[in-house]
């Protein structure tokens, strides 16, 4: 394997987002700005938004998802960025975080010193069975789609090669939801801010308001069983096992780490990306691990000089609960066929050994797909600051990790971010 170096030191000094939801009077230009705002406000020392130079924007499919192709420049032009150069980068749900490797690559080459790096997606306009067409895209429409398959029929498909492999049951997944949406309980921006014991609660609630019998529920256990409160959608993922439709957006600017003090005091630094891709999942010998997500890791490891046991916290791409367990297998942090142990453990709470999705991840934070990977580094962003209120991890974060996976792995990246004394 070739080792990689960047150029130069790269930056994060300022980040916001929008909040995640279900939005129908909004465009995603409104998205966009929401995001923007709050990213110039987070630049400790101020900033004038002329010196940024260009824009990298992470959108999946606003061609189809609004009717709008062409978004960059639209974006760009309402936060005020024209004549600037504006790039949108399509990597499927990994579009943001690919755009953020463009951005980290574009200031360590040298051709710039400040960069808005973002993301954008508006997906709830469109009924949930074209938002599944369109998603679906994302696969292989010569072999996948015309099978049957969609994205729920993927990750399903890895969820049960995995549980006939390891032995993992439906009831370890149900865990993984259960810790991403305690986590996003506590995150003012998740979709999803309730937990399942919460939700449980809303739902009697309702019931006895609207004079109907209250549910019987009693235990957690009994509810994500329901097939009335937590249906099967593809077996053995539930509804709780599958991220939600979410419109959303996010901002990041990046500059130059010589510059870096110009912003703030507490610059979260990238000091390693890799990214990498594989073919459709037809094509796949292991459906239980991917192969893009295993070689992006190694290039980000060996970029930063660190291993998995250097890092402290990461954002993991969560599409469906089983792609959480993948991925913490993948990125080294647990061995094969360990991974679904580790939620309901708690070694990947927030307390936890290894804290993992303390945004609530995709699952409950929500996932609008082309700013996915961008939110997951403004999470990282604020826990290294110690801003991230009550769901900061406690103690020391030096080293972090993000990674994004676009389809059903056929894109991966990953990045490292550190913070510095």
């Amino acid at each position: 394997m070739t080792q990689r170096k960047l150029g130069r030191g790269v930056a994060i000094v300022g980040a916001g987002m929008s909040k995640f939801g279900a939005f129908p009077d909004k465009t995603s230009r409104d998205l966009f700005v929401e995001a923007f705002k709050e990213m110039r406000a987070s630049i400790d020392k101020g900033f004038d938004p002329e010196i940024i130079e260009t824009l990298y924007l992470g959108n999946y499919s606003s061609d189809l998802f609004e009717k709008q192709g062409h978004t960059a420049p639209i974006m760009a032009d309402a936060v005020g960025l024209t004549p600037r150069p504006a790039t949108r980068v399509e990597d499927a749900c990994a579009s943001g975080g690919v755009a953020l490797r463009l951005g980290v690559l574009a200031v360590a080459s040298g051709m710039y010193d400040v960069v808005l790096v973002g993301g954008v997606e508006r997906m709830t306009k469109l009924p949930t069975a074209e938002v599944t067409d369109t998603l679906g895209s994302a696969g292989d429409t010569l072999y996948e789609t015309p099978a049957g398959f969609t994205f729920p029929g993927f990750y399903a498909a890895m969820a049960t090669a995995y549980m006939h492999r390891y032995g993992m049951t439906p009831e370890h997944l149900m865990s993984v939801a259960i810790k991403n949406h305690a986590n996003g309980a506590l995150n003012p921006k998740a979709q999803f801010g309730v937990s399942i014991p919460d939700w449980m609660e809303q739902r009697v609630q309702a019931a006895l308001k609207k004079g109907k019998p209250a549910p019987t529920w009693k235990s957690i256990s009994d509810f994500l069983h329901d097939d009335a409160a937590n249906p099967m959608i593809a077996y053995p993922l539930r509804l709780f096992d599958c991220s939600p439709i979410t419109d959303g957006a996010a901002c990041l600017l990046l500059v130059a780490a010589e510059r870096a003090r110009e912003f703030t005091d507490q610059p979260i630094h990238i000091i390693g990306v890799g990214q990498a891709s594989d073919a459709a999942l037809h094509y796949r010998a292991d459906l239980t691990t991917l192969r893009a997500a295993r070689v992006a890791v190694q290039d980000a490891y060996a970029m930063a000089g660190v291993t998995a046991r250097d890092i402290r916290i990461a954002e993991v791409h969560d599409c469906f609960t089983i792609a959480e367990v993948i991925a913490t297998e993948d990125m080294e942090f647990f061995a094969p066929g360990t991974g679904f142990k580790m939620a309901q453990e708690g070694v990947t709470a927030r307390d936890g050994a290894k804290p993992i999705n303390t945004s609530g991840g995709l699952k409950s934070k929500g996932h609008p797909v082309g700013a996915s990977g961008v939110a997951q580094t403004i999470e990282i962003w604020k826990q290294m600051r110690g801003e991230a209120g009550a769901r900061q991890v406690k103690g020391d974060i030096p080293l972090a990790l993000t990674h994004n996976v676009g389809g059903t792995g056929q894109t991966a990246v990953v990045h490292i971010y550190e913070r510095k004394g």
